[in-house]
């Protein structure tokens, strides 16, 4: 197997390393285990290890430990996740992670988070896509990957703006055409390599791109933020936090746009049966996206045992 997730894959013990209450500690943080519990979680099992001379840690015996520690519904929680999360480490292909949304959903947090717990190391965006072909194709040339998604349609020529529909959306999906390109170029390369990766953004739009990727996990979301009064908040959050890099005003200014696209995403997820994950709380969003992967392996590893 080629080096696709810097994963704790040894974190039960056994053979090639013994028990390690740190590295499972880790583990069960990234499975959504708070800090202080997972710790003390990892001890009572080093604890119970020593007292029965074993070296590994037996799946059934963790579940009853952890619901002994962290309550029947948070230790049943934790067991199941563990379990998925050695399902994933064992794969013997990439894992592709697809995080949509519209502007300011948090897609980028979430993503970076997920992967991080994930232990993959590859994480890009479409914007970096989007980015790097405008330094190829002039404005002149492919007009619309030069605006933010929610301004393309000033990208538009006289024709197209003629077209049924909102300028604004017409935009958006000429650009997302385009950048699409690059995204399933970037794709490629990383199964190519046999990579792992994290991919966020607003033009990964469910059904205008492939994820039928053979040799793949390929788990695919949208996030969502339907409180427009919380959506807006974190446009000016992100603008502090950027140092006025990404100016809250302008997006502000958008908040129409933006909203108008990420209702056609959203229904164009629920078309492509494509997961709906809701970013009030990023903490909450996090715990579904990694939910979702960890589900996913955990059906892929039974159908193909």
């Amino acid at each position: 197997m080629s080096e696709r997730r810097h994963g704790e894959l040894d974190f039960l013990g056994g053979k090639s390393a013994p028990y390690s209450k740190g590295l499972m500690a880790r583990v069960l943080v990234a499975v959504g285990v708070p800090e202080e519990r997972a710790y003390e979680l990892a001890r009572r099992m080093e604890a119970d290890l020593a007292q029965r001379g074993v070296t590994s840690v037996d799946l059934e015996r963790l579940r009853d430990l952890a619901v002994d520690v962290l309550g029947d519904a948070a230790g049943a929680r934790a067991a199941r996740r563990v379990r998925q999360f050695r399902d994933l480490q064992e794969l013997d292909e990439p894992v592709i992670l697809l995080v949509g949304g519209g502007t300011g959903t948090g897609k980028s947090t979430v993503a970076t988070e997920v992967a991080y717990r994930l232990g993959i190391t590859r994480v890009t965006s479409t914007d970096f896509v989007r980015q790097t072909m405008r330094a190829f194709f002039a404005k002149e040339f492919m007009p619309s990957i030069h605006y933010s998604s929610f301004e393309a349609g000033l990208g538009l020529s006289k024709a197209e703006e003629e077209e049924s529909g909102d300028a604004a959306l017409l935009g958006f999906l000429d650009q997302t055409r385009n950048v699409v390109v690059g995204v399933e170029a970037a794709l490629a390369r990383a199964l190519d390599e046999g990579w792992s990766m994290v991919l966020e953004g607003v033009h990964l739009v469910p059904g205008m791109l492939s994820t039928e990727l053979e040799g793949a996990l390929v788990v695919q979301c949208v996030l969502a933020i339907h409180d427009e009064e919380i959506h807006r908040t974190h446009f000016l959050i992100r603008d502090v936090h950027s140092a006025g890099v990404r100016p809250g005003d302008k997006y502000v200014a958008g908040l129409p746009e933006i909203r108008m696209i990420q209702e056609y995403i959203v229904e164009r997820a629920r078309r492509n049966d494509v997961p709906v994950i809701e970013n009030e709380r990023v903490s909450d969003a996090i715990g579904a996206v990694l939910e979702l992967v960890l589900e996913r392996a955990e059906r892929h590893a039974r159908v193909a045992s």
